[in-house]
């Protein structure tokens, strides 16, 4: 399944302004959701038959500077039975007075990866089952 044909199954599902970009022109296309609909889309993409996203490869977090007073959270989800992926990025405020809801619940290996988000750069991870300091 191409990235296009992926953004157009959670437009139908969820209507068009559900995402807040697509970022087609990258090489790792990847679209942008807000903190209220990350959950709701990673279950979407995990159950959803041809879809289903089985893996979370990485998540990362990462500082956008002073200047632009954001940080981004990223998620590169895998499917490997159909071999497809998608790039996703939520964007929070520097100052780090909103958590970011976990999704160690859809994905095991999300524990660890929100645990070295939150050592690393402090990202909070709402209802994170041991959101400890890992490193």
């Amino acid at each position: 399944m191409t990235f296009e044909e992926i953004t157009n199954q959670i437009k139908d599902q969820f209507g068009e302004n559900f995402l807040e970009a697509v970022n087609s022109e990258l090489i790792q296309p990847s679209i942008t959701v807000s903190i209220q609909n990350l959950v709701e889309l990673c279950q979407f993409l995990q159950q959803t038959d041809g879809l289903y996203f089985d893996y979370l490869a990485c998540l990362s977090g990462m500082d956008n500077g002073e200047k632009t007073g954001t940080m981004e959270v990223i998620y590169h989800l895998n499917s490997l039975p159909f071999e497809h992926s998608i790039v996703i990025q939520i964007i929070i405020p520097r100052d780090l007075t909103t958590p970011v809801p976990t999704i160690s619940h859809l994905w095991r290996t999300a524990d660890w990866h929100e645990r070295e988000a939150y050592d690393l750069f402090g990202i909070q991870f709402e209802n994170h089952p041991d959101l400890r300091r890992i490193l």
